[in-house]
């Protein structure tokens, strides 16, 4: 694993995106400070620019300069059996290629070993967004997701997706209110 996450490092610090495994799903992504590479994610996808892109990160103090929590307020610690995307405030330089037409910023602290080590690798969060053509299935295999991605993505990273065995749940951070119930 560490030859393809220095790879995969490589690319993205050279402003590439990558398709990658997550917690439940195969992801695209990049870096968020990048916003030509932000752009490719989006067109690659076919996502619509209104809907925002979500941040992960291997732990919490990696989102320092992309969310603003009030009060001195922390994300959770992530539960390995039971991911969540915190729908939080963003900081300052949060640009709206990141939000959307939301006034708010996605974001999950990772616990997928690949995803994770990918994040410590660029000591940065990474811009994940589900690997899919929007409205389509997502790629929950290594075999359709090369098939549907390796020709358009500058790296496909090696690893299984895991330990859930789908899309996060999402949560308001401020209300604790479920935007999106888990997959069971």
């Amino acid at each position: 694993m560490k030859v393809s996450v220095s790879h995969a490092a490589d690319v993205l610090l050279r402003g590439g995106v990558i398709a990658y495994p997550t917690e439940g799903v195969f992801g695209l992504g990049c870096l968020p400070s990048n916003e030509q590479a932000v752009m490719r994610v989006l067109d690659i996808k076919r996502r619509d620019a209104a809907k925002g892109l979500i941040l992960i990160a291997a732990s919490a103090d990696q989102f320092d300069d992309w969310i603003a929590l009030p009060g001195g307020a922390t994300l959770p610690e992530p539960d390995l059996s039971h991911p969540v995307t915190w729908i939080v405030p963003p900081g300052p330089n949060v640009t709206p290629l990141l939000r959307g037409e939301h006034a708010s910023l996605a974001v999950r602290i990772t616990t997928n070993p690949t995803a994770r080590a990918l994040c410590l690798a660029v000591d940065s969060p990474l811009v994940s967004t589900s690997a899919n053509l929007s409205g389509k299935p997502v790629a929950r295999n290594r075999n359709v997701l090369q098939r549907q991605f390796g020709s358009v993505v500058d790296y496909v990273v090696p690893g299984d997706c895991g330990p859930a065995s789908g899309p996060s749940e999402i949560r308001d951070f401020l209300t604790g209110k479920v935007l999106r119930p888990r997959e069971s």
